[in-house]
């Protein structure tokens, strides 16, 4: 006779940042190693996709936007409690006491939709808003200061209204060459 399995839930833990991937690595060989690889679904490290255009080239790298944390898909059992507990890297269930606190089903669609959705579309890695004050850093304008007038995103440029002799004088700019004050 088998035991009614509940659904697995979804937990976050505490991890230090910049070592969520290796602690994701670990926990899964461990969970192997146990025997508890049926306990553990899925460990995820939500990232988005963000891009820089940098001398004319758009590079895309990828950004956590939960740092210092992962999501583990998960039945909660002692062992599975224990094993994700004594992972080296992770601090701890996010939740009080023994007893950690699944998110809902709905944080779990909107954490995924939004990594979906950041991976398909990244954005740019600097934002600006126009109206900003920015300091031309690289080319003809170098060292000048101006105010942001307009924002292309797809191409990774900005208008800057540059006072020049006490005009304002619109120069097209890539993002890099640009700095905020």
């Amino acid at each position: 006779m088998m035991g009614v399995m509940s659904e697995p839930k979804w937990y976050v833990v505490h991890t230090q940042t910049g070592v969520e991937a290796r602690v994701k690595a670990s926990l899964e060989t461990r969970a192997e190693t146990a025997g508890l690889k049926h306990l553990i679904h899925q460990v995820l490290i939500p990232t988005e996709k963000v891009s820089e255009v940098k001398e004319g080239k758009k590079r895309i790298s990828e950004r956590k936007f939960f740092p210092g944390y992962i999501l583990i898909q998960m039945d909660l059992t002692d062992d599975s409690w224990y094993l994700v507990r004594n992972t080296p890297g992770i601090s701890g269930f996010v939740g009080s006491g023994k007893n950690p606190i699944p998110l809902t089903e709905h944080d779990v669609d909107q954490i995924v939709r939004q990594q979906e959705e950041k991976t398909s579309k990244p954005k740019p890695k600097v934002e600006f808003t126009v109206g900003e004050s920015v300091r031309v850093k690289e080319g003809s304008f170098a060292n000048f200061n101006g105010t942001i007038d307009e924002i292309n995103p797809n191409r990774g440029k900005l208008r800057v209204l540059v006072n020049i002799f006490g005009r304002s004088t619109p120069v097209e700019l890539e993002y890099w060459q640009v700095e905020k004050i």
